[in-house]
């Protein structure tokens, strides 16, 4: 090979690349700047009511609150550790997410895998899990008052048997009738989103399961499971997010200061927002930010884990 063709072999190409290049920038230039025209409101409006005010959150976390704003790092962050009513609501918030979220995922599979099943009285078990969804939730919580107030219907039920009236929202059956409360509100939402799940797994594959003599376990577990993992990720998420928005339905059946297992985060940050203490309400949303990152973050790890073979 004479030198004029070794120069033809290595440079030529690349000339031709870098001139291909050249001549596409401009498309790609045309390109961004019609994307950007069209995200570029949305984003206006994100950096503006979202990015920004969480910046000012966080400014407020590391200074006293005082006319010359004295930086103090991480003093208003000690001093939300020590605070006994912020530990109480994070142990109320956090036992409830790990109970309800992990609840509300597995029965919305059960009911979807139900649903797909030939059962009798099928359309009429869907309309009871998704009519909560069309209820306005005063009345849902008008619901609960009347079943789980201290005259309410349970208790005159259990009465005919001799049982003693309990008191649910200020006795240790709280955090239970709470989480009823959340599983019946959003059980309906997730079932239909694992129906759609379930409904895009490929066929061929589970009958070819069938044919090999797969058992029914192996094929939820090896095949179904596989091909849900982005729905369970969605669905956690979903139901993490509405599980930290119970505040809404506790503060209506109890008030502002509940029976202390009802103590959420919410109820802290609204109590804290009333007496205008800034700093210490901008130090509890930095936290709550920062453990929501992370473990969306671990979410998106476990589900990348189990799920990637199957996604593309």
């Amino acid at each position: 090979m004479t030198k004029t063709n070794l120069k033809e072999k290595f440079h030529k190409p690349d000339v031709r690349g870098r001139l291909a290049a050249w001549k596409a920038q401009p498309a790609k230039r045309q390109d961004f700047l019609r994307s950007l025209c069209f995200l570029g409101p949305s984003l206006l409006g994100v950096i503006i009511f979202f990015v920004v005010p969480f910046l000012v959150v966080v400014y407020y976390s590391v200074t006293d609150g005082s006319s010359d704003a004295n930086f103090v790092f991480l003093d208003n962050f000690i001093n939300l550790f020590h605070n006994g009513a912020f530990h109480i609501a994070a142990k109320n918030t956090l036992k409830f997410s790990f109970t309800a979220v992990p609840l509300a995922v597995i029965l919305a599979i059960v009911l979807a895998l139900l649903l797909e099943a030939r059962i009798p009285m099928k359309s009429q078990f869907r309309t009871f899990f998704l009519s909560p969804l069309v209820v306005p939730v005063a009345s849902v919580v008008l619901i609960w008052q009347v079943i789980f107030s201290y005259n309410g219907t349970l208790n005159q039920f259990l009465a005919v048997f001799g049982a003693d009236k309990i008191d649910w929202l200020k006795s240790d059956y709280c955090m239970l009738v709470v989480t009823v409360l959340f599983l019946w509100k959003n059980l309906g939402y997730n079932m239909i989103l694992f129906m759609s799940g379930l409904a895009n797994i490929p066929r061929e594959l589970l009958e070819v399961a069938n044919v090999e003599g797969a058992s029914p376990v192996y094929c939820f577990f090896a095949i179904k499971m596989r091909y849900l993992s982005p729905t369970v990720l969605f669905v956690t998420i979903l139901s993490l997010i509405q599980s930290f928005k119970i505040f809404r339905e506790v503060y209506l059946l109890t008030g502002s200061y509940p029976y202390d297992g009802l103590y959420m985060l919410q109820h802290f940050m609204n109590n804290t927002f009333n007496s205008l203490d800034y700093q210490k309400l901008s130090a509890a949303a930095v936290v709550i930010a920062l453990f929501m990152v992370a473990l969306i973050a671990i979410l998106f790890a476990v589900e990348d884990r189990f799920g990637k073979d199957v996604e593309g």
